[in-house]
């Protein structure tokens, strides 16, 4: 496994996926950040709280073997915030994705967890949560698009 290769583009993509959701957020007021489309959409504070969530659950549990439960359902309830908790949310939470893989000992790397009943190594693990915090922050950019329209300042690095 080429694990330097795998550990500095998995750093640097955690560490879009932080910047650009704050420029994101740093665009809206509490209530367009709290605002969601419709009555069954997500607004971005519940985004935030299912990405963390997803950390617990991958990296916190899977990968550094803490004893830690997960309440998946109560992630999706709908979760208000202000904006400098969404702000803290989201530095503490990638920040410290990011610390785990600047620190993973390349042997951890290949190490298994058990998701959905499969064995995955950690490495296609991080791979996943990457991909799937882009989902969510794809579904961020949307929602403050929908909020700010003309106004809305791209993020793209």
């Amino acid at each position: 496994m080429k694990s330097d290769f795998n550990r500095e583009w998995l750093v640097k993509k955690f560490e879009e996926i932080k910047s650009r959701t704050l420029k994101a957020i740093s665009q809206l007021d509490e209530e367009q950040l709290n605002w969601s489309p419709d009555p069954v959409s997500h607004n971005i504070p519940t985004l935030l709280r299912h990405i963390e969530g997803n950390i617990v659950e991958r990296i916190r549990k899977g990968i550094c073997k803490e004893e830690i439960d997960r309440d998946r359902d109560k992630e999706f309830l709908k979760t208000l915030m202000t904006k400098s908790e969404a702000e803290m949310l989201i530095t503490k939470n990638l920040e410290y994705v990011v610390g785990v893989i600047k620190s993973l000992p390349e042997e951890k790397f290949d190490e298994k967890q058990i998701v959905r009943g499969k064995e995955r190594s950690n490495l296609d693990m991080l791979h996943q949560c990457a991909a799937h915090y882009s989902e969510h922050m794809g579904q961020i950019f949307y929602i403050t698009k929908q909020c700010k329209k003309d106004e809305y300042k791209t993020t793209s690095v």
